[in-house]
């Protein structure tokens, strides 16, 4: 059994590194309670797994420690900020209260940013504005990176392209985060480093052959991911991955057409306020009554019962919680370095 650690050791472990590293207080803060609330809600590839590359570019100065946001425009309800290589939880979180805000008096609020750093597990920002009453839209890229090949090809071109959403029902919101590929680039890079297989042909290999096989993406001659969907279905995540690419680089006015500067990404966050169209009750009365119906569906041969989008990781959620976070086996490990280096102690579970 693995060991579990209660979740605000977690918070304070990981914010004291990053201060440690010279991020400041508030932003670590803030990054560092998104990488636990993945861990949280069982997203362990983006969590505090990513507390060590996140590290390393505070170090190299690829992750900027301190500053502002830059406002490239600024209308009641369309912003874009440049990131300004800033951390990316930090600068999500103050652009869904900014959204959150104006929403609530227009109706709908996007924001774009440009040129911040990795954002981290989406789905790890949308409980708090869909328990508001408001529903919220979050995609993101990263214009530096491929991974995934367009449907029909056989080389990167963009990259996983995950697109959340959450909203409001009578009882827990619904919550979604999707990737337009078939898997995403932390889960890739675990099963390569453990010398494990995709569950099905999720990948090509450089010429082209559908592949279970992780390492087929790294090498001399590396192939892709292919886009959700896989073989057989692969255009329907390769038409969302452009829509994703549109509403994030496209948006942002900065992307692949422009020279690479590092691990970085473009976002489109979207909060609207259904009381300004139907009405809040209205909405939440027809949400409540499909959300009820699908749980009510009998369930098909394999499935005990029929569960909402998010419903798993709320449950893990409040079982972690309370009773602590297990984390992935050589999470804490790889971070022991920098705890050293920092001089912070490790965790106990």
């Amino acid at each position: 059994m693995r060991s579990r650690f209660p979740a605000p050791s977690l918070l304070s472990y990981a914010s004291t590194l990053l201060a440690g590293a010279g991020l400041d207080l508030d932003k670590a803060i803030t990054v560092a309670g998104i990488l636990v609330e993945g861990d949280l809600l069982g997203h362990t590839t983006h969590g505090l797994q990513l507390l060590g590359p996140y590290l390393t570019e505070l170090e190299n100065g690829g992750m900027a420690r301190t500053g502002n946001p830059v406002a490239v425009a600024v209308f009641p309800s369309a912003i874009t900020w440049d990131g300004c290589r800033l951390p990316g939880p930090w600068l999500v979180v103050r652009a869904l209260e900014l959204a959150a805000s104006r929403a609530r008096k227009q109706g709908v609020c996007t924001v774009v940013i440009r040129r911040c750093h990795h954002i981290a597990c989406l789905a790890a920002y949308l409980r708090p504005i869909a328990e508001q009453g408001l529903m919220v839209l979050l995609t993101s890229s990263d214009p530096t990176c491929g991974g995934v090949a367009p449907h029909g090809g056989r080389r990167s071109v963009y990259t996983p392209d995950p697109l959340a959403a959450a909203w409001p029902t009578d009882g827990e919101p619904v919550i979604l985060d999707v990737s337009m590929s078939i898997a995403t680039h932390g889960l890739t890079k675990r099963l390569h480093a453990e010398g494990g297989r995709f569950p099905g042909l999720w990948a090509v290999d450089g010429e082209g052959r559908p592949t279970d096989d992780p390492a087929a993406l790294f090498g001399e001659n590396p192939g892709a991911l292919l886009p959700m969907g896989g073989i057989d279905h692969g255009h329907k995540g390769f038409a969302l991955g452009l829509m994703v690419e549109a509403l994030t680089s496209g948006l942002a006015g900065i992307g692949r057409a422009d020279p690479s500067e590092g691990w970085t990404a473009n976002v489109f966050i979207q909060v609207i306020d259904p009381e300004l169209f139907g009405s809040r009750d209205d909405f939440v009365r027809q949400t409540s009554w499909l959300a009820d119906a699908c749980r009510k569906t009998p369930a098909r041969l394999g499935f005990g019962r029929v569960r909402l989008p998010g419903e798993a990781g709320l449950r893990r959620r409040a079982d972690q919680l309370a009773n602590g976070i297990e984390l992935y086996p050589g999470i804490l490990e790889a971070l022991a370095p920098w705890a050293e280096k920092l001089g912070v102690a490790q965790p106990a579970p």
